[in-house]
């Protein structure tokens, strides 16, 4: 089976965007990614689209992206996991080229997800657990899912609301210097515990924004690749994992399940481990969610996230770099687009092209990590170049 690179990615412009239609936003990282790879549509082969597409006016927007990027007939399906709808469009296509089915595949994803007021986002949110048994009983909602995970953390190993902090604090220090992000004002720690409780000890500052936005990646075999006069970016493993829909059922609420499978399984394809990463990003959603990923994946032991903050150890420079482009958030979280926005980050990291925020590399090694609603889903892929 071939060897399969990502050879060009785009991305929007993340934020309110009452400037664009959804097709709109999709085509400007469509067309981004398709003029960074060097093709045009005709060279495509599949377009897989990814959406929750649970929000807006675009009830199935497949059609209408495809047809305003000139896509039609190569666009079959859309796929959703929710939060990790994106790694979803990605790993489908990577499994097309692996397979032979397409040998040029575009993925896309993206989300309009502030044509709702925010409490109707929300509720919809909440129902990407259990619907009957956590939000029609008790109302829950994803921030106070990740202040479940929070207190417990917090128990359990002594995590403090300022370790949370610092986490937003970096994250908005590496947006302001992004120009597509959402949120690019810089905060400080008191800024942030003194924001408003959301869900306690969740509060604004510690919650990525309700964001539109639209990311793209052109996956190709080796032999395409070797073609094309771009630097291609190799997929070397992608591992993949799920958890039960309540968290009730889960057993432990410090760490997620999903995750740390795929991670093992990523590194076990991969044939790197976590002491190789230079650069990686992690699904930020809330700012407990940092802490968590940092454990899940490895770069520290189960407890010690927080230690990484406070140290500077994945800040730029440090032996592995986190989330540069502002993740999550500040960079923003269209739910549909943000894994392919992660692939958009390693890949600009990895042919040094992130300018001010370039990390420094030595063996070119850096992952994504995405998880879809609150553990139900994980994608954690491995890139070289």
């Amino acid at each position: 089976m071939t060897r399969v690179a990502v050879v060009g990615v785009g991305t929007s412009k993340f934020g309110k965007r009452d400037d664009a239609s959804v097709r709109e936003l999709a085509w400007e990282a469509i067309s981004e990614a398709m003029i960074d790879a060097g093709i045009t549509q005709s060279d495509v082969k599949l377009a897989v689209v990814g959406s929750t597409a649970y929000r807006g006016v675009e009830l199935y927007p497949a059609p209408p992206v495809a047809e305003y990027s000139g896509l039609v007939g190569k666009t079959p399906m859309r796929v959703e996991a929710a939060c990790a709808t994106g790694s979803a469009a990605l790993f489908s296509a990577y499994n097309a080229v692996k397979a032979g089915t397409a040998d040029v595949v575009l993925a896309v994803g993206f989300d309009k997800m502030t044509e709702v007021d925010t409490a109707s986002s929300l509720a919809v949110g909440g129902r990407g657990g259990n619907y009957t048994w956590e939000f029609q009983m008790f109302g829950t909602t994803f921030p106070t899912y990740y202040a479940l995970y929070a207190t417990r953390h917090m128990a359990e190993y002594g995590t403090k609301e300022e370790d949370m902090a610092l986490a937003a604090v970096k994250a908005h220090k590496y947006a302001s210097m992004n120009e597509k992000a959402h949120l690019r004002n810089r905060v400080t720690v008191e800024d942030v515990l003194k924001s408003r409780v959301i869900s306690w000890p969740i509060k604004l500052l510690d919650s990525s924004p309700i964001s539109d936005g639209a990311s793209a990646a052109v996956v190709v075999s080796e032999e395409v690749a070797r073609k094309l006069k771009v630097e291609p970016v190799w997929v070397q493993g992608i591992g993949y994992s799920s958890d039960t829909s309540s968290i009730s059922r889960r057993g432990e609420w410090t760490s997620l399940r999903a995750a740390r499978e795929a991670a093992a399984e990523a590194y076990r394809k991969s044939g790197v481990t976590p002491h190789d990463l230079e650069y990686a990003t992690v699904h930020d959603c809330f700012t407990i969610a940092e802490i968590m990923a940092y454990e899940d994946l490895g770069l520290v032991e189960r407890g010690k996230g927080g230690t990484l903050l406070r140290e500077g150890q994945t800040e730029r420079g440090a032996k592995t770099a986190v989330n540069l482009f502002g993740g999550l958030k500040a960079k923003g979280h269209p739910l549909g687009a943000t894994g392919l926005a992660m692939v958009y980050e390693v890949v600009k990291q990895l042919r040094e092209e992130a300018g001010i925020v370039q990390q420094q590399f030595r063996n070119y090694v850096a992952l994504t990590h995405n998880v879809g609603g609150t553990g139900h889903y994980a994608y954690v892929s491995v890139f070289r170049r």
